[in-house]
C-alpha cells in the first residue's frame, strides 16, 4: 500500500493530465475520466502485487473490467474503435483538425490590438518596425495581381527558351527570357516597370507621411522623459584654469542664460564598469557554491575548485573561501578606481550632459552650431539614459574619423572576402550545370537524395550558416566606430549588413552563378554572344531565389513563433553558465527584437520583389506570403515575447526609405541591361528617365519629412512646456534631472564608493570664484552648484 500511495509518479499524473489538456486547448471534462488517481493507484497496486499475493485475483479483476467495460463501450457504439477510427495513425498524427484550428487562434489574436495600444504597450519603434512588413503587402500584393494578370501571360505565350541551347526550367518560361528577342512585347515590360514604380513611389510617400506624423505625434504626446531636456555636448576645448565642469556650465550659462538648468560631466569609468562586472560575476558563483553545500547530503563536505583557467589546474582550494577572498580584493581595487576617478581630473572627458528648463531651450541649443568653431562645442540631442552606450563617450572625438576610416576599410575587405565562399555555394544551385562542367561527378550527383538536397535546401542552408557570425562582427565594428547610442549603433549595423547582402548574396548569386551555368556555353560561343548569355541568365536565378526565401524566410518565420534557437541557447546557458536563479532569469530574457539583424533581411526581399516584379513574376508570391506570415508573427512576439530595451521615435524610417529607393534602382538598371541584351532598342532609351525620376522622388521625400526624424519642430517643443507647466507648475525638474545621465556603475547601491560623486551634483547652488585667467565667454557670474563665476566680476568669496 505504501508504494501505491506515495510513488511520486503516480500522484503527479492528473496535474499532467490536465496541464496537457490545457495546453492544446482541450476541454478538462473530457480529461477527467482518465485523470482519477483511484486508478493510477489500484494500477500501481497491481504493478507491486505478485501472484501469489491475497490482491492479486482482486486486482486481476478490476483490471479486467476496465478491458471488458471498454470492449463493451466499442461493441455499443458509445466509443469507437481504435483501429476503424484510425487511433493507431493517430499514435504518429494528430487526426484531429479541430487541434490544429485552435492552434491557430493565436493569429487573430495578435492582430485585434488597434495600434495606438500597441505604441503604448510596445513603444513606437516596434510599432513602426511591423509597419515595414505592412508597407511589403501595399506595394506587392497589387504589383502580383497585376504582372500575372499581364506579364505572365506575355512570357509564357512564346517558346524562344524551347529552341535555344540554354540550360533552363519550367519557371524560366514564366519570365522574360522566353520571349523573343527584339520583340514588340517588351513594350509591355516597359509600362509595367513605371506602372511599378509609380505605385511604389506612392506607398513609400503615403507610408513616409504617416511614420513621420506618428513621430511628431508620439514626441509631443508622451510623458515627461529625460532626454527631452537633454543635450549631448562633444569636444569642450580644454582650459588650463577650468574643470570641465566649471568651463561647460560657464559657457551655457553666457550663451543660454534663461534656459540653462545643470549638467553633468562624462567619466571615463571603462576600466571600473569591468571590475564591477567581473565582481558580479565571482558573486554568482559563491552564491552557488553556498546553495551547492546547502543543498548536498553531508553539509559538513565544503566544495573545491583548482584555481588555473576555468578550474581546469592549478591548486584545489576551497571554493567558498576562494571566491570570498577574490571577493574581498575586487572591491579592494573598485573602492581605489572609484576615488583614483573622482581625484583626477584627467578621468573627466571633454563630455557633458547638459539640462535645460524647457523642451524649446534644448531644442535650440541641440539644432544650432555653439561656436565660431565649427569641431568645438558639438551639440545634438542626448539619447534616452537607457539607450546611451558609455564605453564609447571616453573615446576622443578627434580619433573618430580615423576610426571609421579603418572600420570602411575592414568592412571592404570582409564583404569581399566572403565572395569566395558564395561563389563556390552557388554554383551548386543547378546541378545539371555541375554535370556538364564537371562530368566525374555525374554518378554522385545523380543519386536522388543527395541531387534533391543539394539543389533544393544545400544553397540556402550554407548561406544560412555563413551569415550566423555576421551581424556580432559588424556591431563590433560599429561599436569600433564610436557611436553613443544602442540604437545608432543598430542603425549602422543595419547599414553595413544591407550592404553584404546586397554585394554578396544578390549580385554574387547573380555574377557567380552565371558563370558557372553557363560554363559550358561560354567555352564555345564568340565574345559578341557572352552579354547577350548573361543577360538571358540573370532572369533564370529566380529558382535560387525562390529557395532562398523559403529556406531564410519562411522558415525563419516558423522557427521565429517556435522559438528554437532562443530555446536552445537557454538550455545551453542553464546548462554551462547558469548559477543561480538571477543567472536563470537573465537567461531567460527574450531580449530585443534585433533591429540590426532583422532589417536588413527585409530589405533584402524589397530588393528581390521589385528586382523580379517584370524579370521573373513567379517570385512574388513568395515574397508576398512572406511579409504576410511575418507581419503576423512578429506582431504576436512584440506583443507577447520581445522586451524593448529603447526608444528611438522610429528614427530608422529614413534608412528605411533610402534602402528601397536603393531597390527600386538596381531593379530599373537591370532592367534596362537586360533589355539592352534583347534587342529592344526602342524601348530600352525609355527606362533611363526611370532612375531620374525616382532619385528625384527621394530627394523630394527627404526634403519634405527627414526633417521630422532629426530635428524637433520649435512649436511642438514650447507647446508642450505650456501644457506641462500648466498642467504641473510645481514640478521640480532639477531633481528629476539630477542623477539621469550618470553612469551605471556609479548608481550600484550595494556599495557607498559613489556617493561622492552623486553629492558633486547634490549641492545647493552657490558661488565659486573662478580660477580662469581669460576673460573670453565669462561675462556673467555662475549660478550653480558646483561651477565658478567669472574673473571679470568683482571676486566673490568662496563659502566655506
Amino acid at each position: 500500500m505504501r508504494y501505491s500511495l506515495l510513488t511520486g509518479g503516480k500522484r503527479v499524473w492528473s496535474v499532467l493530465c490536465i496541464a496537457l489538456c490545457e495546453l492544446v486547448d482541450g476541454d478538462k471534462a473530457t480529461a477527467m475520466p482518465t485523470m482519477n488517481p483511484a486508478f493510477s493507484v489500484l494500477h500501481t497496486l497491481s504493478l507491486s502485487c505478485s501472484s501469489s499475493s491475497d490482491l492479486y485475483p482482486l486486482l486481476r479483476r478490476i483490471r479486467f473490467l476496465g478491458f471488458f467495460t471498454c470492449r463493451r463501450e466499442i461493441l455499443l457504439g458509445l466509443r469507437s474503435s481504435p483501429v476503424r477510427s484510425g487511433a493507431f495513425a493517430g499514435k504518429f498524427v494528430n487526426l484531429d483538425y479541430r487541434s490544429y484550428v485552435k492552434f491557430l487562434k493565436w493569429m487573430p489574436d495578435a492582430l485585434k490590438m488597434p495600434e495606438p495600444e500597441l505604441i503604448d504597450h510596445a513603444g513606437l519603434d516596434s510599432a513602426v518596425y511591423l509597419r515595414i512588413y505592412l508597407l511589403g503587402l501595399k506595394v506587392f500584393v497589387p504589383i502580383t495581381f497585376l504582372a500575372f494578370a499581364i506579364l505572365v501571360p506575355v512570357n509564357w505565350t512564346n517558346a524562344t527558351l524551347e529552341g535555344s541551347n540554354v540550360t533552363f526550367s519550367n519557371i524560366d518560361k514564366l519570365s522574360i527570357s522566353n520571349v523573343p528577342n527584339k520583340s514588340q512585347r517588351f513594350w509591355t515590360h516597359l509600362v509595367m516597370a513605371y506602372a511599378f514604380s509609380f505605385w511604389t513611389c506612392y506607398m513609400l510617400y503615403k507610408e513616409y507621411g504617416i511614420v513621420a506624423s506618428m513621430r511628431l505625434h508620439f514626441l509631443a504626446s508622451e510623458h515627461r522623459r529625460p532626454d527631452q531636456f537633454t543635450v549631448l555636448v562633444r569636444n569642450v576645448p580644454p582650459d588650463p584654469d577650468e574643470s570641465v565642469s566649471e568651463l561647460v556650465e560657464h559657457f551655457f550659462l553666457v550663451n543660454h542664460p534663461d534656459h540653462y538648468l545643470t549638467h553633468q560631466v562624462v567619466y571615463n569609468a571603462n576600466k571600473l564598469a569591468k571590475l564591477v562586472k567581473k565582481k558580479k560575476s565571482m558573486r554568482n558563483w559563491l552564491d552557488y557554491y553556498k546553495l551547492k553545500q546547502e543543498r548536498s547530503p553531508d553539509p559538513s563536505k565544503r566544495p573545491t575548485r583548482k584555481t588555473g583557467f576555468l578550474g581546469l589546474w592549478g591548486k584545489r582550494v576551497d571554493s567558498i573561501e576562494y571566491y570570498t577572498s577574490e571577493i574581498e580584493k575586487l572591491s579592494a581595487e573598485e573602492a581605489a578606481e572609484r576615488e583614483r576617478i573622482i581625484g583626477n581630473p584627467k578621468s573627466i572627458m571633454p563630455v557633458a550632459f547638459v539640462s535645460f528648463k524647457t523642451r524649446w531651450g534644448a531644442a535650440v541649443c541641440a539644432q544650432t552650431q555653439q561656436s565660431r568653431n565649427p569641431t568645438l562645442w558639438l551639440t545634438e540631442w542626448a539619447p534616452e539614459p537607457r539607450d546611451v552606450y558609455w564605453p564609447n563617450l571616453a573615446i576622443p572625438y578627434v580619433s573618430l574619423a580615423v576610426r571609421r576610416l579603418i572600420v570602411a576599410v575592414a568592412f571592404f575587405f570582409l564583404t569581399f572576402f566572403f565572395m569566395i565562399p558564395i561563389a563556390f555555394v552557388q554554383s551548386l544551385a543547378n546541378i545539371e550545370g555541375i554535370e556538364k562542367a564537371a562530368p566525374f561527378l555525374k554518378k554522385l550527383i545523380e543519386v536522388k537524395i543527395v541531387k534533391s538536397f543539394i539543389q533544393g535546401f544545400l544553397p540556402g542552408i550554407a548561406l544560412k550558416i555563413f551569415l550566423i557570425l555576421l551581424p556580432t562582427i559588424l556591431m563590433i565594428m560599429s561599436k569600433i566606430e564610436g557611436f553613443i547610442a544602442v540604437s545608432s549603433l543598430e542603425r549602422r549595423s543595419a547599414s553595413k549588413y544591407y550592404i553584404f547582402l546586397l554585394i554578396n548574396v544578390f549580385l554574387g548569386s547573380i555574377i557567380t552563378g552565371t558563370a558557372f551555368e553557363q560554363l559550358n556555353n561560354f567555352i564555345h560561343q564568340s565574345a559578341n554572344a557572352i552579354p547577350k548569355t548573361i543577360g538571358v541568365s540573370i532572369p533564370m536565378k529566380a529558382t535560387f531565389f525562390i529557395t532562398y526565401i523559403m529556406v531564410d524566410g519562411w522558415a525563419g518565420v516558423a522557427g521565429e513563433i517556435l522559438r528554437l534557437k532562443p530555446l536552445i541557447i537557454y538550455h545551453l546557458k542553464n546548462f554551462f553558465l547558469v548559477k543561480t536563479e538571477k543567472d536563470r532569469e537573465e537567461a531567460m530574457d527574450a531580449g530585443s527584437i534585433g533591429f540590426d539583424s532583422a532589417e536588413p533581411q527585409i530589405q533584402l526581399y524589397f530588393l528581390l520583389g521589385l528586382v523580379y516584379a517584370v524579370v521573373t513574376p513567379i517570385l512574388l508570391p513568395f515574397v508576398v506570403v512572406f511579409f504576410g506570415l511575418a507581419f503576423v508573427v512578429f506582431r504576436h512576439q512584440i506583443i507577447n515575447v520581445y522586451n524593448q530595451e529603447y526608444e528611438s521615435g522610429a528614427a530608422f524610417w529614413p534608412d528605411v526609405h533610402g534602402r528601397i529607393i536603393t531597390a527600386m534602382i538596381i531593379s530599373q538598371l537591370l532592367l534596362m541591361g537586360l533589355l539592352s541584351t534583347k534587342g529592344a532598342a526602342q524601348s530600352t532609351p525609355l527606362l533611363i528617365v526611370l532612375p531620374v525620376l525616382t532619385i528625384w522622388f527621394h530627394l523630394f521625400c527627404k526634403g519634405r519629412f527627414e526633417a521630422a526624424f532629426i530635428r524637433f519642430p520649435l512649436e511642438e517643443a514650447m507647446r508642450k512646456d505650456i501644457l506641462e507647466r500648466a498642467k504641473d507648475p510645481n514640478f521640480n525638474l532639477k531633481a528629476y534631472l539630477l542623477n539621469a545621465y550618470i553612469h551605471p556603475v556609479f548608481k550600484d547601491r550595494e556599495d557607498d564608493d559613489g556617493s561622492s560623486i552623486h553629492e558633486d551634483f547634490e549641492q545647493d547652488s552657490v558661488l565659486v570664484p573662478t580660477k580662469r585667467q581669460s576673460r573670453k565667454n565669462t561675462p556673467l557670474p555662475s549660478k550653480y552648484g558646483g561651477s565658478s563665476s567669472p574673473s571679470s566680476l568683482p571676486d566673490v568669496q568662496e563659502k566655506p
